[in-house]
C-alpha cells in the first residue's frame, strides 16, 4: 500500500467529511520529508500553528460551558492538561496516526513514527486542516468527538493519572515491547505502607515511583518512565 492509499484509509477511518485532500496531505507531512524531497513549503508546521490556536479555543469553550462553577485558575490548569503533548499523543496513538505520517528517512530510523511530540504536532495540523475546510463549528464537533475518552477521564477525576496506559501504547509502538512492573521495596507500618515500584522495558529499568498502594506506585513509575523516554 503506497502512502496515498494509506492517507485515504486514515481519512476514511476517522469519518471526517473530507473534500480538499491536499490540506490533509500537508497535515500528514513532516518537515523531514519535505526537506528531503525539496518541497520545503509542503509540510505541516503552518497547519500545526493554526490547529494549536483552534484547539485551545474549542477546549476553552468546552470547559467554560461544562464547568460553570470552576474558577479561572483551575480552568486554565484543566485546559493546559487537555491540550498538552501527552493528551494529544494519547489521542494520536489511539488513531495509529504514526502509520500515516510522511517522514524523512532519518526520522524513520530514529523512530519518529512513535515520537509523542511529532504525533502531537501532526494531530494539531489535522485540526488546522479541519478548521480551514469546515469552519469552526464543524471542526468543533469533530474535535469534541475525538476528545471523548479524555473528557471521560476528566469527569471521573483521573485525567493523566493513567500513565501506565500511555506508556504501554508508546512502548509497543516504539519498541514492540510491553512494560513490566515489579514492587522493589515496602516501608512503614501495615496501616501506612509506602510502596516503591519499578518499570522495565526488555529487562531494562526505565522508571521508578512511590505510592501509598502498589497501583499508585506503578503509576508513578510509569510517569517517570514516560518523562524519561519521550523527548
Amino acid at each position: 500500500m503506497d502512502w496515498s492509499e494509506k492517507k485515504d484509509k486514515f481519512l476514511k477511518g476517522v469519518g471526517w467529511a473530507v473534500k480538499n485532500t491536499g490540506l490533509y496531505e500537508q497535515a500528514l507531512t513532516h518537515t523531514s520529508y519535505a526537506h528531503e524531497t525539496g518541497e520545503n513549503h509542503c509540510h505541516n508546521e503552518r497547519l500545526e500553528f493554526l490547529g494549536d490556536a483552534v484547539l485551545e479555543l474549542i477546549i476553552s469553550d468546552y470547559l467554560y460551558h461544562n464547568y460553570p462553577h470552576t474558577p479561572e485558575g483551575k480552568l486554565t490548569r484543566l485546559r493546559s492538561d487537555l491540550v498538552c503533548e501527552a493528551s494529544l499523543a494519547r489521542l494520536a496513538f489511539g488513531l495509529s496516526l504514526g502509520e500515516y505520517i510522511r517522514l524523512g528517512k532519518g526520522e524513520i530510523v530514529g523512530g519518529g513514527f512513535s515520537r509523542p511530540s511529532l504525533l502531537a504536532d501532526a494531530l494539531e495540523a489535522l485540526i488546522g486542516a479541519l478548521y480551514l475546510e469546515h469552519g469552526l463549528e464543524q471542526c468543533r464537533e469533530y474535535v469534541l468527538e475525538l476528545y471523548k475518552p479524555i473528557f471521560h477521564d476528566l469527569q471521573e477525576g483521573v485525567l493523566f493519572r493513567d500513565f501506565k496506559t500511555l506508556l504501554q501504547e508508546f512502548s509497543q509502538a516504539r519498541f514492540t515491547v510491553t512494560p513490566f512492573y515489579r514492587i522493589i521495596a515496602e516501608s512503614g507500618p501495615d496501616h501506612d505502607k509506602v510502596f516503591e515500584a519499578e518499570v522495565l522495558l526488555a529487562k531494562k529499568s526505565v522508571g521508578r515511583g512511590r505510592g501509598r498502594s502498589k497501583k499508585e506506585a506503578e503509576q508513578a513509575a510509569a510517569k517517570e518512565a514516560w518523562n524519561n523516554l519521550t523527548p
